[in-house]
C-alpha cells in the first residue's frame, strides 16, 4: 500500500505562514497529480491546490489564490504547499492526495485515489 505523509502543520497567528510537505516512500510522486485538500470541523472537504505531474500546471481554489503556492521538489520526492497571509478561516486538517490521471481543475476529491493522514493547521486571530 502506497503511503503519503503530510507534515508542516501547526498553529500560527493570522498573517503568518506555514509550509506543508507531502512525501512518499518507495515510489515517485512525479508521475502523479498531487492535490492538497482541507476539511474544517463541520464542513465538507474542499480542494485547495493541485499540481500536474512534474508541476507543469497548477490549480488553486479562489479562496487561496495569491496566498498559497503548490510546488514540487523532485529531488526530495516532495510536494509543498506554501501558505502565506493565513486567515482564521484557513484553519482545517490539510490532506495531500494523488491521482494517476487528470481532467479539468483537479480540485475535486473524487479524482484522487490515495490519501495521506492529514496535518492540522490552526490560525488564530
Amino acid at each position: 500500500q502506497a503511503h503519503l505523509v503530510e507534515s508542516g502543520g501547526g498553529s500560527v497567528q493570522a498573517g503568518g505562514s506555514l509550509r506543508l510537505s507531502c512525501t512518499a516512500s518507495g515510489y515517485t510522486l512525479s508521475i502523479y497529480y498531487i492535490g492538497w485538500f482541507r476539511q474544517a470541523p463541520g464542513k465538507e472537504r474542499e480542494g485547495v491546490a493541485a499540481s500536474s505531474p512534474r508541476g507543469g500546471s497548477t490549480y488553486y481554489a479562489d479562496s487561496v489564490k495569491g496566498r498559497f503556492t503548490i510546488s514540487r521538489d523532485t529531488a526530495k520526492n516532495t510536494v509543498h504547499l506554501q501558505m502565506n497571509s493565513l486567515k482564521p478561516e484557513d484553519t482545517a486538517m490539510y490532506y495531500c492526495a494523488e491521482a494517476r490521471y487528470g481532467v479539468g481543475s483537479m480540485l475535486m476529491e473524487s479524482m484522487y485515489t490515495n490519501w495521506g493522514q492529514g496535518t492540522q493547521v490552526t490560525v488564530s486571530s
